[in-house]
């Protein structure tokens, strides 16, 4: 009987340690990464204005200048960022004392960089000196470049 008995106090013990064992939950299942929202499109910038006196097909100088002869064509590459469902880029070309000598306007639609090309000429001849071209939008002016006319 004593055997009888040690098998039942073991069995005892071992159902006692199975009934006290906590269940382990379930594991909590990572969370799902949702993609990135579209990043906002940059607000429409001048990045930089170039002047020369040839372009490519590309609206790109070919032939930086910063001095130009009376007969010479004059270009203004100008280089933007951003996006703008619709803006109208405006070249303003002044004579030293702020005389307008040419004014033009472009309505673009970037969805990023982008290049404008604006030029002026005058066959008989621009009058020598210091010269300025504005680039601006309705918003405002967003650069100016500066050149001579010798």
């Amino acid at each position: 009987m004593r055997a009888h008995r040690s098998v039942l106090i073991l069995a005892a013990a071992l159902l006692a340690l199975t009934a006290c064992k906590k269940e382990e939950a379930p594991p909590t299942p990572a969370p799902v990464a949702k993609p990135p929202a579209p990043a906002a499109p940059a607000p429409f910038a001048v990045a930089a204005i170039d002047l020369g006196k040839q372009v490519g097909a590309d609206k790109k100088i070919t032939e930086p200048a910063s001095v130009f002869a009376p007969a010479d064509t004059i270009y203004a590459s100008v280089s933007t960022t951003g996006a703008s469902p619709s803006i109208a880029l405006k070249a303003r070309w002044t004579y030293e004392d702020g005389q307008v000598v040419n004014e033009s306007q472009q309505v673009i639609a970037p969805t990023g960089p982008a290049i404008t090309e604006f030029h002026i000429a005058k066959p008989s001849g621009w009058p020598a000196g210091k010269y300025q071209v504005e680039i601006s939008t309705p918003a405002g002016v967003l650069g100016t470049k500066a050149f001579e006319i010798r």
